[in-house]
């Protein structure tokens, strides 16, 4: 049996910053994985900048993708800038439908005062949120999976994935967060990403077993999850090996679907519709 695959989490960059995370690569892998439609995200600006580059990059973004049918853009937030509402508004503008937050690498509070004005933004113009959760090498206090509970409750109207669920050292209470929400519209969403385990059998900072996997639908329902790739992180094989282990996993055909693509059309609006 097989899905029209639509993805949540490819990092797209110009070629000066890595010849590997293309646009034009991004198509090759999701040709290789036999995926539809996927969701990339702009470049975070310093990376621009490190390679000498001054362009905007959600402006860059939405002018590198414009027309392609495949592709949806989210933007990203220059936390060192002045006027991050402004910025939220021109994602908005330029028609990017949500935003990559990594608190980790980008050094942030995800309570603090600068996340809240991007989040008061976010919720006015409608746009989703992509956080990166689980462990990256940054003082934990900052995006500590609880703390995404508090944001839900403070702006009701913001949804946001939680990639990686927490990942190996979080999990649980990523689910928490999650099944916290229940009410309809939904607010907090699984993000599967990243999830397999290493070579060697053991997991890694994100790895997650089908015991947890087959739990986030049992507790959560076949709605609130969004198969997500990581490219360029991921290698193609890794990507395509994925997508077969959430095929074979035993939940039912209505969770595989919305895991595929299904809840990513919905919350982001997205004219597109599961096909057997």
């Amino acid at each position: 049996m097989s899905y029209r695959i639509f993805a949540n989490h490819a990092h797209v960059v110009p070629k000066e910053v890595r010849a590997s995370g293309t646009v034009e690569a991004l198509h090759e892998t999701m040709d290789y994985c036999g995926i539809e439609k996927t969701v990339c995200f702009a470049p975070f600006r310093q990376r621009l900048l490190e390679e000498g580059l001054t362009c905007s990059q959600n402006e860059w973004l939405a002018q590198t993708i414009a027309g392609d049918a495949a592709l949806v853009g989210f933007g990203t937030v220059d936390f060192e800038a002045d006027k991050l509402q402004e910025q939220v508004e021109e994602m908005a503008r330029l028609g990017l439908l949500g935003i990559k937050l990594h608190p980790a690498a980008q050094e942030f509070s995800v309570v603090g005062e600068k996340a809240l004005e991007v989040y008061t933004a976010a919720e006015r113009c409608g746009l989703f949120l992509s956080f990166h959760t689980g462990i990256h090498w940054h003082r934990i206090a900052d995006y500590q999976l609880l703390l995404f509970d508090e944001i839900a409750c403070r702006f009701p109207l913001l949804r946001m994935s939680l990639e990686h669920i927490g990942g190996y050292h979080f999990f649980r209470e990523a689910l928490a967060v999650i099944c916290n929400h229940r009410e309809m519209p939904y607010q907090v969403y699984a993000g599967w990403t990243s999830i397999a385990m290493d070579d060697n059998g053991l997991p890694n900072c994100w790895s997650l077993t089908d015991e947890e996997l087959r739990t986030v639908i049992h507790q959560s329902g076949p709605h609130r999850s969004i198969f997500g790739l990581d490219f360029p992180f991921k290698s193609k094989e890794y990507i395509a090996k994925s997508i077969e282990r959430i095929m074979n996993l035993d939940i039912s055909q209505e969770a595989k679907e919305n895991v595929l693509g299904g809840t990513l059309s919905r919350v982001l609006g997205v004219d597109w519709e599961q096909r057997i």
